[in-house]
């Protein structure tokens, strides 16, 4: 656990919930460093399909972490490959469900936790993720646990990857997403699930706006510093 006194929003949850559309809806708003923890594990998994052909034994997971790193872009964490931004390139479903089988492994979880801790900043960080609240962050101030249908989650998805060109078929990304819940549940490291005193958000029928004023309200409760919209 980290000691300091720099405030943390953790928001967790599965997949497609809402969380970074959240989290960075919310930094904005407090005007903290946002993390989508997320990034790393699909930046290792981009190194391996470009890189290694897929392969995921434990050399050649070790030699793929090796530089990776976070860097500031305006308050936000954007993952690079030595000099490289990667953060737009790692979208995908294939690169979601290859991150997802390497997170599921002890070692990389322990080579990452350093990675994400160190993006912890004044004034603030808001943190998304599955672990934010249970590993990476156990001393946030304030715990979400975000939630929503799979047949929601699937839609929203599938909106997103039609966007941008990409065809799938709506039945098979919501099994794709039942199947990862399953695997994200039922890891032995750092299993999918709400943090101690984590406050669960359903964002099935919510608006973005509507759920950042419940995360202010309870900020402003607890006399949390807020940036600049600090709650007297």
């Amino acid at each position: 656990m980290t000691d300091t006194p720099i405030p943390v929003v953790s928001i967790d949850g599965p997949g497609a919930s809402g969380k970074g559309t959240l989290a960075r809806a919310l930094a904005e708003r407090l005007d903290w460093y946002c993390l989508d923890s997320g990034l790393a594990y699909r930046g290792l998994a981009w190194v391996l399909a470009h890189e290694h052909e897929g392969r995921i034994d434990e050399e050649t997971v070790r030699r793929g972490l090796d530089n990776l790193r976070f860097e500031d872009v305006t308050k936000r964490w954007h993952l690079f490959l030595g000099s490289r931004d990667l953060t737009a390139e790692l979208g995908g479903e294939d690169l979601g469900e290859l991150a997802s089988r390497v997170a599921a492994r002890p070692e990389v979880r322990a080579r990452l936790l350093p990675l994400q801790r160190a993006c912890l900043r004044l004034p603030g960080l808001v943190a998304e993720g599955r672990d934010m609240g249970t590993v990476v962050f156990p001393e946030a101030r304030l715990k979400v646990f975000l939630v929503a249908s799979p047949e929601i989650r699937a839609e929203r998805r599938w909106r997103q990857l039609s966007a941008s060109g990409v065809r799938v078929n709506l039945d098979a990304l919501t099994e794709a997403i039942r199947t990862r819940d399953r695997r994200d549940c039922g890891r032995e490291t750092a299993p999918l699930r709400p943090a101690e005193g984590a406050f669960v958000l359903d964002s099935t029928e919510r608006t973005v706006g509507e759920l950042v004023t419940e995360v202010l309200d309870r900020l402003g409760g607890m006399g949390l510093p807020g940036g600049k919209n600090e709650r007297t």
